[in-house]
Order: C-alpha cells, then structure tokens, then sequence
C-alpha cells in the first residue's frame, strides 16, 4: 500500500502569538509512505526537491536512517497501535525551506503520521494525530495549522490534548514571505531567549494578542498595526537575523504595510500587508538584503486556507 500527503508550510507566532498561534502558507511539501515486501527489515527513505512552486531548500543535511523525524514520526504512530513498522519506504518531496522558520519538520512529521494513519486503517482520531504531532514537534503552533490549514490558536493541555481554534483571516491582507540564504536551527533561536520575563513584557504581549484576535476577527487595518508588536521572542532573535530590524523600520512608515515580523524561530521574515503595492515591497527587502550582502527569495501570498490533503 502507498499514502501520498501534500502539507503546507507553516509560520507561527506572527508577532505576540508565542508558541500558540500560527498559519498555513501556499508552500508545501509531499511525504509517501509505502509497505514494502522487502526479505528482511528494511527501510528506504527517498528525498527530492523538485515539488512546483517549491522555495529552494538544501536536503543535504536531512536524515536518510532511522533517526529520520519522519520516520521516528511513523514508529510513533505503529507503536501507539501495538505494530512493528515492518519494511517501509518513505519519499520527501521538499518545497519548504529547512531551518527557516517555516515549519518543516512540522509539515512531513504530520505528512508521515497521515500516511501511516492511512495505511493502518485510520486508528487515530484528529485528537489522537494532534496530540502525537504535538509530542514529536514539541509544541503545537505549527503542526495544528499544518493539518487543519489557515489561521489557528492552539494549546497543549496538561494531559496532551489539544485544544484550538480557527480564526477568519481577512482575505486582503498578504503575506511576503521574506526567506534569507542562510539556516537558524530552531535549537539556536531558542536558547537566547530569557527563562523569565518582566511583568511589563508580559502585559504588553497580552495587550498585543488580545488586540490581534480582536483585529483579525473585526478586519480592522488600523488596530492590527499596533497588534504585531512583541517582547517575549523577536527582540532576542533579532540580533541573529541579518537585516531584520533594518527591513522592520524600512516599512515603519508605510501606509500598505500592518506589521513585520519573524517567522517561527526565523530566520525568514513575514511582511503583513494590504493587496497592494506588493512589488515595491518586495523591492524594499531585497534591497535592503542586498545591501547586507544576503541573497534571498522573496514571495508573495494568501494564507493556505486547507490544511494536509491526501493526494494518493
């Protein structure tokens, strides 16, 4: 039996969501899961980057033994059913960028525990597969999205669960996906931020997501500009992404533009703007990566309103 999924790219936090909000973008990557009828145990692991409208990625550094995510993501799921994975062959078609932020690992852990889902015979729940993408990813803004597609608040629970929910992002307000050349591994990213914050930051943040849900909810332009602002992550990852504050205050001013922000643990930057005037922005942060010396692709998009879809 072969189970093709087709998952999208993910960003999340978007400003003062830390680790509970995140979105689907038109990026995407295809994981295939295949029994075999090898003689003995055996397991093949394929990996190609040729899927269409793919942001150029490096695989070199991915996986091909059982320490794969994908993989380990698989034995997961057959454990949970009492099964050894028996000779399995697992193919990664990668259009999502690795180490930037743009929820790769997330999109073949929930392409891989899909696929195997479906060859099992669909033992697992929507809960059940959350709950496992969650435990394997470690936190649930990026997987939740990767599975349900578009805009979700999610949260973990003590005992597991997940709970979540989907909110209506106005279709004029585009996402510039801003992808620098070179990798932030999430483990980086995350060891400059602070173990405590102050009560201050912790009220801001709280201020800036209320008036995010609030705005997004209502489509007011006006209240999401003050909305993408942070204190608990971008001012500490900042330093570790070329460019970033330059491009922020270069669109500080713009009428087009709601908010920048760093996507996931960066290093990519999202440009939240109106449907309008797309080019020059996308203009302003090449140029502005040029001249730091930093190649980049640059794309503009709506948020991916469907999550994984089986595609075979």
């Amino acid at each position: 039996m072969k189970v093709s999924y087709k998952v999208p790219a993910t960003s999340a936090n978007i400003g003062p969501g830390f680790d509970c909000l995140g979105m689907a973008l038109p990026v995407y990557n295809i994981v295939t899961i295949e029994e075999t009828t090898a003689p003995a145990k055996n397991l093949n692991i394929n990996l190609m980057n040729d899927i269409e409208n793919a942001i150029e990625t490096n695989i070199d550094n991915i996986t091909r033994d059982n320490s794969n995510i994908v993989y380990r993501a698989v034995e997961e799921l057959y454990g949970m059913v009492g099964r050894d994975v028996g000779n399995i062959s697992i193919s990664i078609q990668t259009g999502i960028p690795v180490a930037r932020g743009l929820g790769s690992s997330a999109s073949v852990i929930v392409g891989g525990l899909l696929a195997a889902n479906d060859i099992l015979g669909n033992p697992a729940d929507e809960a059940a597969m959350l709950s496992i993408a969650t435990e394997i990813e470690g936190h649930p803004d990026n997987v939740v999205p990767a599975i349900l597609g578009g805009l979700v608040f999610s949260s973990m629970q003590d005992d597991g669960s997940i709970l979540y929910k989907k909110l209506n992002w106005c279709e004029d307000w585009i996402i510039t996906v801003c992808v620098p050349d070179f990798e932030l591994p999430t483990s980086i990213s995350r060891s400059v931020l602070p173990k405590s914050v102050s009560m201050d930051d912790a009220i801001f943040n709280s201020k800036c997501l209320s008036m995010l849900i609030h705005a997004i909810d209502t489509k007011d332009t006006n209240l999401m500009k003050y909305a993408l602002q942070d204190k608990l992550h971008q001012p500490y990852r900042e330093k570790l992404i070329t460019g970033f504050k330059e491009i922020k205050n270069a669109f500080k001013y713009n009428e087009t533009v709601l908010g920048t922000v760093i996507s996931g643990a960066g290093p990519s930057i999202l440009v939240i703007s109106k449907n309008d005037d797309l080019e020059n922005i996308k203009n302003v942060v090449k140029t502005t990566w040029d001249e730091l010396n930093v190649s980049s692709i640059i794309k503009s998009m709506p948020i991916e309103q469907h999550g994984a879809i089986k595609i075979q």
